[in-house]
């Protein structure tokens, strides 16, 4: 009855959407049909719709192609798009025109992203995703395996284009991540700020890191039955082949599991953008999981592993967890390696764990010394290895290894082949090293000295200087070298010269302790006396220089007509000035009274220094100070005036004595406090002082507390209380120590 009545048949065809094709260079339109059977009064009899999509391709378009006249050609090939889309069209065809080609995309990224990730066994599809039909793919994930195996290769397959991830992000997120590990490799577009949100909602980051874990644990053991099936010995061909298979079965689970670890850690690694998930990440020993997969040789996952290892070193806490853990020991097994981005990853991860000086020490104990070393003719990686080998040469205890590598005369070549222009990194390390003795005799082996010298004075490179500097200062054949050198470096101690030149060559010349040397002539023949003098004037100059003019005097005073000329010029009393401004620097008070050493050392100003200056005043001052270094040179200087001077001989001694009173008397009233009797004892309870070893005299018995009291600060006629450098023992003499009823040393 129903087709006796049906005279008409329409047909509507309507378009849904237009996208591009997310791997071709395609444009995909999505249409619905819609057929209508109508009755001869044109009503509705029975009608059926069907969604359908074409794909037009445009083999013709290139960087050159003009997207205008192609939009409107291809509006009159394909009858489907309306007119009023032309819009849409170019817009979608300027984006593929745009658009990267995935291998040229996957080369750009491959140092900082694992490569483009190979799909698990079955997930190969003939079939093309439909980002319309996404829910359809989410319902596969309830399926069984085979189901969920199609849905996620789909769903990848949508994922990998960038212009559909708003598309799936309002998808069912917590379908996908209810079956986590069969969509492994949807996961992967999340990376995409965007979706952090929604990942860290539905905990997949926690997810990830517990499959981690458990991968890792299964690797453990693989391996533990790997190592008891190889342990058998193979004496026949049947265990042979048990054992070949045992091993094709590890290395192929192997490889499916190191798959899912780069997915899993590529997720780990996006989110960590947040500092908050990274703690959380900390929290859950994501250090020591990352370097478990160290052991891999996988070399996309230990990109991704040092990348994530190098991001989480830059916190301390971090690179605490690394220390507790043999990182440094597992990267050393990477330097070197053919995999240029990976060498260059782990170069900066040892460079940021090179700061802690522990590590920079197991990397030593690990053999990095020599490997770094030999990775200097690398001009990719130079750079970052020189800042790590800086770091090493830090250490006092590390400078001497470099003298049995090819690491000196490597940098001393480095440093030749340089212009005007040194880097910092190259001639930092050069300076350090040469603080140690073999490793300046090996710079200055053949003309090193001579090329450097003549260099820096060339150049007036002030780094270059330092260098030589710490060269001059090993005594032996290296500084014997440098008397070549000495008019050179005094004629440039001059006034109108930078500071920090100055400063690097008169240290150079103070270090310059050569007995055949005649200072004498170089002061006069460089006019040196006036600029020391005006130098030593506090705020002069900066301290650092002041210092080294101090030191320099020290030197040159060694000989006894350069100590007479410098006495006579009035240096003395400037130094006494300068010692009442530093004396809380314990380095220029060390200096200074160095000077005064060297000046009563010569018969010649023994004199000027006694009776002229109150220098010995000041040494008497400081012969008690905290700092041993002061009081050992004191020592030596006020034992040669009280040899020769018996007025200040006298001093001296009541001044020891005083010091050494004063302790007793510490002793005695600390004891005082202990005891719950008083020190006051009759004749027939006497007790022996117990403070003086057997070795000393023994004192006599203590009787009267009064005696006691005699020697506290409080007489004012036996110690003198003025001091003329404040902060430091207060001058006494005057008092003589035979007359006092307990002096019998």
């Amino acid at each position: 009855k129903m087709q006796e009545d049906a005279r008409y048949l329409k047909r509507k065809v309507t378009v849904d959407g237009l996208d591009v094709h997310p791997t071709e260079r395609a444009l995909v339109v999505h249409y619905e049909v819609e057929a209508s059977i109508l009755g001869e009064g044109g009503g509705h009899v029975v009608g059926e719709r069907k969604e359908g999509q074409k794909i037009i391709r445009m083999k013709s378009l290139s960087p050159s192609t003009d997207v205008s006249a192609l939009a409107k050609k291809v509006l009159e090939e394909c009858k489907l798009i309306p007119a009023y889309r032309l819009h849409e069209v170019e817009q979608l065809l300027y984006y593929l025109q745009n658009r990267k080609s995935p291998s040229v995309e996957a080369k750009e990224k491959r140092a900082v992203k694992p490569k483009e990730l190979t799909p698990f066994e079955g997930m190969e599809l003939n079939e093309e995703a439909c980002i319309t039909r996404v829910d359809e793919y989410v319902e596969l994930l309830y399926e069984d395996l085979p189901e969920k195996i199609r849905g996620s290769a789909l769903i990848l397959q949508l994922a990998r284009n960038p212009d559909n991830l708003e598309e799936l992000l309002l998808a069912h997120i917590h379908d996908i991540h209810s079956h986590y590990r069969a969509s492994s490799f949807y996961l992967f577009p999340l990376s995409f700020s965007q979706f952090h949100g929604v990942v860290s909602h539905y905990k997949i980051g926690a997810l990830c890191m517990t499959v981690v874990e458990h991968e890792l644990k299964r690797h453990d053991a693989w391996r533990e039955e790997l190592r008891k099936k190889n342990k058998s010995a193979p004496e026949n061909g049947s265990l042979r082949r048990e054992q070949d298979k045992a091993l094709r079965k590890y290395q192929g689970l192997l490889a499916k599991q190191e798959q899912l670890l780069r997915v899993s850690l590529y997720l780990l690694l996006n989110l960590a953008e947040d500092t908050r998930t990274e703690f959380k990440m900390r929290n859950k020993n994501i250090v020591g999981l990352l370097v478990k997969v160290l052991d891999r040789d996988d070399e996309e996952l230990l990109v991704l592993v040092v990348s994530f290892l190098k991001k989480l070193s830059i916190f301390l806490e971090n690179k605490n967890d690394m220390a507790e853990v043999d990182t440094v020991e597992r990267l050393a097994r990477l330097i070197p390696c053919e995999h240029e981005d990976l060498l260059n990853l782990t170069l900066r991860l040892l460079l940021n764990l090179s700061f802690d000086s522990g590590l920079r020490a197991k990397m030593v104990e690990a053999g990095l010394l020599p490997k770094l070393i030999a990775l200097l003719v690398d001009e990719n990686n130079q750079q970052v290895v020189l800042r790590i080998l800086y770091h090493i040469s830090i250490d006092d205890q590390f400078k001497g290894m470099f003298a049995y590598t090819d690491g000196i005369p490597q940098l001393m070549h480095m440093l030749y082949e340089h212009g005007e222009e040194i880097e910092p990194e190259l001639i930092s390390v050069c300076i350090n090293l040469a603080a140690n003795k073999k490793n300046a005799q090996i710079m200055c082996e053949g003309h090193g000295l001579k090329i450097n010298m003549k260099r820096a004075l060339k150049m007036k490179n002030s780094l270059l200087m330092k260098m030589i500097r710490n060269i001059s200062q090993h005594d032996g054949p290296t500084k014997a070298l440098f008397i070549d050198y000495v008019g050179d470096l005094a004629a440039e101690i001059r006034v109108d010269e930078e500071e920090e030149w100055v400063l690097e060559c008169l240290g150079t010349l103070a270090n310059l302790t050569i007995p055949d040397l005649d200072w004498e002539l170089v002061l006069k023949e460089y006019n040196l006396v006036p600029y020391l003098k005006d130098r030593l004037k506090p705020g002069s100059a900066e301290d650092d220089l002041i210092l080294e003019v101090v030191i320099m005097i020290g030197t040159v005073s060694i000989d006894d007509a350069c100590a007479v000329m410098l006495a006579k010029s009035g240096i003395i009393p400037a130094l006494i000035e300068l010692l009442n401004a530093k004396q809380e620097d314990d380095e220029f008070v060390c200096q200074i009274v160095y000077v005064f050493y060297q000046m009563v050392f010569h018969q010649a100003t023994r004199d000027v220094i006694i009776k002229d200056t109150q220098a010995p005043a000041y040494l008497i001052d400081l012969m008690h100070d905290k700092n041993s270094e002061i009081r050992k040179v004191c020592d030596n200087t006020l034992d040669i005036i009280a040899e020769y001077d018996e007025e200040w001989g006298r001093k001296i001694q009541s001044e020891k004595f005083r010091f050494h009173n004063n302790q007793w008397l510490e002793m005695v009233e600390s004891r005082q406090a202990d005891e719950s009797e008083p020190y006051l004892y009759d004749n027939d309870n006497d007790r022996t002082d117990l403070f003086y070893s057997a070795d000393v005299a023994v004192f006599h018995t203590v009787k009267q507390v009064p005696l006691i009291h005699f020697f506290t600060r409080d007489t004012g006629d036996v110690f003198d209380q003025t001091s003329s450098s404040p902060g430091r023992p207060a001058t006494a003499y005057g008092f003589r120590p035979d007359e006092h009823p307990f002096y019998q040393y």
